[in-house]
């Protein structure tokens, strides 16, 4: 899952992009350094080219290339540009071979860290909380007491690597292409994970026009796969709830309502 808090400054040039890390506390440098190097080696183009870092500073730094492109959160993104940014997940989950993926660090938000702590955050929420998140948060402990999650090491789930954040803005498109950023998060994880994050991720509907059924189409997944990606959907669509649920009102980081929509969709999506 990813934050709406920025962990990080950036300073952008014409061709590069300086970024300082203000929390590093899991390792999040040392992630996105590793993720650019991986991806340059096993899939130059789709994401910054690694030019230079001190990650020993304080605080760390990583200096990148720019890539172009907007990002594809907020509006209407096209078939055409779902299909490209389809491809690029693709041919990034098919790039990094197995036996480096697995020993990569698990991913952060990763399924386990993402039970535990909606379990933690479902004991803090206030009795009195609006109903209808009472109720779907109710429907959703019912379930995940009981959620049939396979398991993401089996052969039939094999490990990739993970951007760890599907927040749409994260996806920069240039004509046909679409280029992958921020890799703060990234490890070791599965494509069901990895496809539940970007389409429940709350940029993919909030304030964007994103054709889930249309972007999932273009994966062929396995029957386990297929099985995981429900339960994973359904995860993190309760995560986000919470996060949701959670905003300050005095300083909302999204539109107001925006948790009781949430709510409408973690009840369709246990439904």
């Amino acid at each position: 899952m990813s934050s709406e808090w920025s962990t990080h400054d950036i300073e952008m040039t014409a061709d590069r992009v300086v970024k300082r890390f203000r929390s590093c506390s899991d390792g999040e440098h040392r992630r996105e350094w590793q993720a650019l190097t991986l991806l340059d080696r096993y899939a130059p183009g789709i994401a910054p080219a690694p030019m230079d870092a001190d990650l020993t500073a304080d605080p760390p730094v990583i200096i990148m290339t720019r890539l172009p492109g907007q990002p594809l959160r907020g509006g209407s993104v096209t078939p055409r540009q779902i299909e490209a940014m389809a491809r690029t997940l693709a041919r990034m989950f098919d790039a990094i071979p197995v036996p480096v993926a697995n020993q990569l660090p698990e991913r952060r938000w990763s399924q386990r860290p993402a039970e535990t702590a909606i379990r933690s955050a479902v004991r803090g929420f206030p009795a009195r909380g609006p109903a209808t998140i009472r109720g779907a948060l109710a429907e959703g402990m019912r379930w995940l007491d009981t959620a049939p999650f396979g398991s993401s090491s089996s052969p039939a789930v094999p490990p990739v690597f993970g951007h760890a954040d599907g927040n749409l803005a994260n996806f920069l498109c240039a004509g046909d292409r679409v280029r992958i950023v921020d890799f703060e998060d990234s490890g070791r994880s599965d494509r069901a994970y990895e496809l539940a994050d970007v389409t429940e991720h709350v940029a993919s509907w909030v304030d964007t026009d994103f054709d889930v059924s249309l972007f999932l189409s273009h994966f062929s997944l396995g029957p386990a796969e297929q099985r995981r990606l429900i339960e994973c959907r359904r995860l993190i669509a309760l995560l986000w709830l919470l996060a949701l649920a959670a905003e300050d009102p005095e300083h909302p980081r999204n539109p107001p309502g925006t948790a009781a929509r949430q709510a409408e969709r973690v009840l369709s999506l246990l439904g």
